[in-house]
């Protein structure tokens, strides 16, 4: 089991007794979300782009429009909170399901 932790603006992966794994994604992060399996990662920044990314740190993709103020897995799904007051579901490849 891991926990991702956000310092400085980086996003920190560390292990359940708290030694750091990695730092992962760039300097401006201001949300971070694991998965059930521990083997992804939402990363969201402070210019509302959203990283989806693999525990080892490199990117599988970016998702949403660029007004995401958070992130996290539902399920398989991503829910995304909008600086609008909305939320969009979308699915892990960034397709849109409906907004909330």
């Amino acid at each position: 089991m891991s926990l991702v932790l956000i310092k400085n603006g980086k996003v920190e992966l560390r292990k359940d007794n708290g030694s750091l794994i990695r730092s992962i994604g760039n300097s401006n992060a201001i949300d971070a979300n694991l998965n059930s399996e521990n083997t992804l990662i939402l990363i969201t920044y402070s210019n509302g782009k959203i990283d989806l990314r693999k525990e080892n740190g490199s990117l599988v993709r970016s998702i949403g429009n660029g007004k995401a103020i958070g992130a996290k897995f539902n399920g398989e799904n991503v829910l995304i909170q909008l600086s609008t007051g909305k939320q969009e579901l979308r699915k892990e490849n960034g397709s849109l399901i409906k907004v909330l």
